[in-house]
């Protein structure tokens, strides 16, 4: 059986690492760029104690066959056929409008989702119903230096699962010997419940007081706010039925914060760099579960308000 041709929506830092991967795993990968943005080559540094590697076959520490890189909607015809497999990582907020540009190619595609936050699944199944939709999660860490600058940052885990298939797909094997510390997870909902609970907790604290991820530790009245979220973010989970995050979350929060507390979070980034910020699926995620369990959440309430009036 022929393997599968990868496209990744969203060439954001993430996802030119997932390309770079994939590519390095001997995959056939295309890069969908952003309407009305220049195809180039993407430059991929690691701060990882690894080679580094690029996407241009002439650059320094090049090991590697070329990514392609094409205009969602000005692609050229070698690249404008059906997409098969789809890595989806872009921002939750641009998730639909990017699918979009690209509709007339999606059929039975397979669409890997890989973004920050929840609910997007349920919007994804309901536009286009052919798709079938796994999802994944990473504790990876990249970031852009500039537009076709990447730094891997950190090594992590990888986890990818969906709720209508308990083994893993023919398509994993791909990922599974192309991406270190990648794992199929029969419990994937468990998984990224677990994420966006720390999410909650540490993404918009920052984002509001300005601060890097360790100062949520050495402030006490970060700490304290910190413990605030924590508490309602138990009893949120406890009420969904996900009882390891609730007994754990307090440690599990602590720890993240440890590991990267020299780390600007995503949420903090974007509003520094005036972008607007995913919120809306990540506390306004868990909103939604806490007033459907009778849940009070009013500290993550405020948070959220606090966060939206930070919006350009």
């Amino acid at each position: 059986m022929a393997e599968a041709t990868w496209h990744v929506l969203g060439a954001g830092a993430i996802g030119c690492l997932f390309a770079d991967y994939l590519v390095r795993g001997n995959c056939e990968v295309t890069l969908i760029e952003r309407a009305g943005k220049t195809p180039g080559p993407i430059l991929l540094e690691s701060a990882c104690a690894e080679t580094a590697t690029s996407a241009n076959p002439g650059a320094r520490g090049a090991a590697h066959a070329p990514l392609r890189a094409l205009g969602a909607r000005t692609g050229v015809p070698k690249d404008s056929g059906p997409i098969t497999h789809l890595l989806i990582t872009t921002k939750a907020y641009d998730v639909l409008t990017a699918m979009a540009s690209i509709a007339p190619r999606l059929g039975n595609t397979v669409a890997l989702l890989m973004v920050n936050g929840l609910g997007l699944a349920e919007s994804l199944s309901q536009t286009y119903p052919q798709l079938s939709v796994f999802y994944g999660t990473t504790t990876e860490g990249a970031y852009r230096r500039n537009r076709r600058h990447v730094v891997h940052a950190g090594r992590g885990e990888t986890r990818i699962g969906a709720a209508h298939a308990a083994e893993p797909p023919p398509w994993f094997g791909q990922w599974s010997r192309s991406v270190p510390r990648c794992l199929w997870d029969a419990d994937i909902d468990t998984a990224l419940w677990a994420k966006l609970a720390v999410n909650c907790v540490i993404n918009p604290l920052t984002a509001v007081h300005g601060c890097r991820n360790g100062a949520l530790a050495e402030r006490p009245e970060l700490a304290a706010r910190v413990a605030q979220l924590c508490r309602e973010v138990s009893q949120v989970s406890y009420a969904a039925g996900y009882t390891g995050t609730a007994q754990a979350i307090d440690a599990m929060v602590a720890r993240v914060i440890q590991a990267t507390a020299a780390n600007r979070s995503s949420m903090l980034q974007d509003v520094q760099a005036g972008r607007p910020t995913e919120i809306e699926y990540i506390t306004g995620y868990l909103l939604q579960v806490a007033a459907a369990h009778g849940v009070p959440a009013v500290h993550n309430r405020q948070i959220m308000q606090e966060v939206e009036r930070l919006a350009p």
